[in-house]
Parts: structure tokens; C-alpha cells; sequence
């Protein structure tokens, strides 16, 4: 699969057009156009026309990722959700508070027999207790699956934990979520951070985030855009190395020799997948300007 940056990938409340025009200049790697929780119930049937006309000029958001948010199948709105979503052009359908295999194989199904294409996409929002406690499941579910999306707001609270800066008491819900993510070979994304007047918090949280291995954060608002795309990029030191040790390598298999010494580091195969990896995102990342 070809390398795609998802670095900053925003909600965008579906009932609101005037925020699906201005999302289509942002700087954002992915979009999530928002059905469910930023959606007023009277509002539920437009939003779903918006945001289907929004996918209809498809081209006006050049090559950020376009990614559905639908209500749940337990609602009155999900299969309507599904049905209308299932060609309408989206990159992925993301389904929220899932906390069972067998939601995400309904919500497969739903979608197949309303004429979805068979490689749609879907991801899970990850946001329950017991998904948390079923994580693996969830992840091995379908081969459809193509992420997870952490939704710390509603876990901190089914957790009744405190949502502090270092998200210790939620620790282990992601440490679970990131396990069972990279086993299955899924993205993931981490939770939004919801005072937008902090900036140095914010930073420290997407920080965070890339330490734990997280593919990118979701946001709630443009002014985040420009710090979550930093943080989560490769620096400058980090290609340069990569491309260092990754020519270094090169030499030495060509020498007859498996490692290297670099700058006193010694480098093994494992080092240069990674480094290819590192490469491989900036390119990736420079392409898209």
C-alpha cells in the first residue's frame, strides 16, 4: 500500500456547509465529515444530503482523505447513514462506539448490500470500555477494517477518569488499542484535545501521542492543524539519519557484511526498514505540497 500521511485529520460537523467549503483549504492530511455526535438529531437527514453532496465534488479536496462519520446501527439514523455513504465516494466509513466484532461485520454487510464497493474501507471509533477489553476482536474482524480512531472524550468518561495532561488513567486503553492496531496492521489515531487556548498542552499531547506510535492526531479545530502536521512528521535530523544509514547499509550488504557502524550506532536490518519507513512519509508528505 502506498505510504499516505495522516498526520491532522479534522472533524467537520456535516451539517454545517459552510465548514465543508472551508475544509476544502485546510491544511489537513484527512477530513472526518461528521454525521453523529456533531449533529443535531433535527439536523440528521440534511447533514447526510451535505455531506454526500460535499463527496460529489470530490476533486475540490484534492488528496486529503475523506472520512465518514455515521451514526450507530442501534439509532434511527445508521442504516439510512450506511445506505446513503455505501457510493457516495468516501475514502472510509468510520463507525462510532464500537465494541464488538459483530458491530463492524453489520455494518460490512449493510454496506454491501446497499452497493458499497468491496474494498470501502470501514474504521472503528474506539471509545467503550468493552471495546477496550475487546480490541484484539475488533482489530481481526474484517478485512475491510482500516483503522482505529480513539475517541478518549467518551472513553474518560465511561472510565469516570480524569483526563489529565499525561492521560495515565487512560494509558492502558490506548497502550491495548495501539497492540491491537499494529498486530492487524491498521492505522490509528489518537483523541482530541479539547482546549483549544492551550497550545503548549496541545503540543505535549501530540508529542505524546507520536512517542506511543500513533499515526497522527484528530482535531477539533484549524488552529491545530499546523502543530499536529510537525509533530507528527519526521524532522529534518530524522531523514538525514535515515538516508545515512540506510546508504550505509547498502555498502556493507554490497561488502558481504550484514551491519554496520554508523556514528559510532551499529545498524541492522531493523533499523534500515525503519529508516525506510521515516523516508518514505516525508516523501510522501512533500508530495502533497
Amino acid at each position: 500500500m502506498p505510504v499516505r500521511p495522516r498526520r491532522s485529520v479534522l472533524y467537520m460537523p456535516g451539517s454545517n456547509p459552510r465548514a465543508l467549503e472551508k475544509a476544502k483549504t485546510l491544511a489537513a492530511d484527512g477530513l472526518i465529515l461528521d454525521l453523529e455526535d456533531a449533529v443535531a438529531p433535527e439536523a440528521k437527514d440534511e447533514a447526510r444530503r451535505l455531506v454526500a453532496a460535499a463527496l460529489a465534488e470530490r476533486s475540490a479536496y484534492g488528496d486529503r482523505e475523506l472520512i465518514v462519520r455515521v451514526n450507530g446501527l442501534d439509532t434511527p439514523w445508521g442504516y439510512a447513514d450506511l445506505a446513503a455513504m455505501a457510493t457516495a465516494g468516501a475514502d472510509a466509513i468510520l463507525l462510532p462506539k464500537v465494541d464488538s466484532a459483530d458491530m463492524v461485520r453489520r455494518a460490512v454487510r449493510v454496506l454491501d448490500a446497499e452497493g458499497g464497493p468491496a474494498d470501502l474501507p470501514v474504521w472503528c471509533m474506539m471509545e467503550t470500555a468493552r471495546g477496550m477489553l475487546r480490541a484484539e476482536e475488533i482489530a481481526d474482524s474484517s478485512e475491510r477494517l482500516g483503522g482505529f480512531v480513539m475517541g478518549t472524550s467518551d472513553l474518560a468518561k465511561e472510565l469516570a477518569c480524569a483526563h489529565t495532561p499525561l492521560r495515565l488513567p487512560m494509558i492502558t486503553s490506548l497502550g491495548l488499542c495501539l497492540l491491537a492496531a499494529r498486530t492487524a496492521g491498521l492505522v490509528i489515531l489518537d483523541g482530541v484535545y479539547l482546549d483549544l487556548d492551550d497550545e503548549a498542552g496541545f503540543a505535549a499531547s501530540c508529542q505524546q501521542g507520536r512517542e506511543l506510535g500513533f499515526d497522527g492526531k484528530t482535531l477539533i479545530h484549524p488552529k491545530q492543524l499546523a502543530a499536529a502536521n510537525a509533530a507528527f512528521a519526521p524532522s529534518e535530523a530524522e531523514v538525514a539519519w535515515s538516508r545515512k544509514i540506510i546508504a550505509a547499509h547498502k555498502e556493507a550488504v554490497a561488502a558481504g557484511k550484514g551491519v554496520v557502524v554508523v556514528d559510532g550506532r551499529l545498524v541492522e536490518n531493523l533499523h534500515v526498514a525503519m529508516a525506510e519507513s521515516v523516508v518514505a512519509m516525508a516523501e510522501a508528505i512533500a508530495a502533497r505540497h
